[in-house]
């Protein structure tokens, strides 16, 4: 696992479902991302799933044009993306060498790797953004360890 230098009080972490409702909203990402940015945070954990951390990371990229921002791409295992479409494994790679920094949790798929890379980024982050719309799964659990850690929570 690669380690760097983080602050917590400057870092977020985002959790999410896969499949999106039409409540998202990338403008409303936008502007929170903008705001946090604004007042110091200036890193980014994203653990590369599809769905809502894909956005976060496409949001924060536009983001980072313009702001001195760094996104980390929180690879749980290197197969990750080994069930993803031919495109959402195109746009993966993409991110993946977007990202200013990469760190691989696991360097195999075991039954906790995406716990772990989720425990991972709230272990670092002061704030989490979550899109949370089930009361089950992993995003649940996040948002749950990130509670019992004191982590500040928005959800989305």
């Amino acid at each position: 696992m690669t380690e760097f230098t983080f602050n917590r009080a400057r870092s977020v972490a985002v959790t999410g479902h896969r499949v999106l409702g039409k409540d998202i909203n990338k403008q409303r990402l936008d502007e929170i991302f903008r705001k946090l940015v604004d007042s110091g945070v200036n890193i980014f954990y994203i653990g590369m799933a599809l769905g809502f951390d894909t956005m976060c990371f496409q949001v924060l990229e536009k983001i980072r044009e313009e702001k001195d921002i760094k996104l980390v791409a929180c690879i749980p295992c290197p197969s990750q993306p080994m069930r993803f479409n031919f495109e959402q494994k195109r746009e993966y790679e993409r991110m993946v060498k977007s990202a200013d920094i990469k760190v691989i949790i696991s360097n195999e798929y075991t039954p906790t790797c995406m716990q772990k890379r989720n425990e991972y980024m709230v272990d670092r982050a002061g704030i989490l953004i979550s899109y949370l719309r089930r009361d089950y799964g992993g995003t649940k659990n996040t948002v749950d360890y990130a509670k019992k850690v004191g982590v500040t929570i928005y959800n989305v």
